[in-house]
């Protein structure tokens, strides 16, 4: 467990030079205001997802009862759904000024990959890349709740643990 989560801290900081790399230089995204919007919450996402496995890699080597700063999380959590109601809005706006193409369209389609990635690590687990994941999901057909708000609802369970 320890070694898969410092690998997917490690995953989710590579990922956010080599988005912004790939999509920007190697693909020539234009940075419009709609596409370095969704981008922009991409990178925000998957930086919140490092912090978090990095948090959980500490926890379990020192075998706290939580990882540190869930009450944060709690907090970035609500940040994020007023960011992603904004990208939205700014997205929209591209597209109904007219906006097609490149243009719009990668801002559009890296806003929908920020919220499901924000849906992964605050709600409901839509990644299952391991076969635990997949037998689970195959024996019940349901998500389950994400490592992170399960660690969140242990705090608020027990507040004298959310002072960490």
């Amino acid at each position: 467990m320890l070694r898969r989560t410092r690998t997917l801290a490690v995953l989710e900081f590579v990922n956010i030079p080599l988005i912004a790399g790939v999509l920007t230089g190697i693909l020539g995204m234009p940075l419009t205001v709609a596409n370095s919007a969704g981008l922009v919450l991409v990178l925000l996402v998957l930086a919140e997802g490092g912090v978090y496995w990095w948090l959980k890699f500490a926890q379990l080597s020192s075998r706290a009862p939580v990882p540190a700063g869930m009450a944060m999380y709690r907090m970035i959590s609500r940040i994020n759904v007023g960011l992603l109601v904004a990208g939205a809005v700014v997205v929209g706006a591209g597209l109904v000024m007219g906006g097609s193409g490149a243009q719009v369209w990668p801002g559009a389609a890296l806003w929908v990959f920020a919220l499901l990635e924000h849906v992964n690590y605050f709600h409901l687990q839509l990644m299952h890349d391991t076969r635990a994941d997949l037998g689970h999901l195959v024996r019940t057909g349901r998500l389950r709740r994400s490592h992170l708000a399960l660690d969140m609802a242990r705090v608020s369970r027990a507040p004298e643990v959310g002072r960490l």
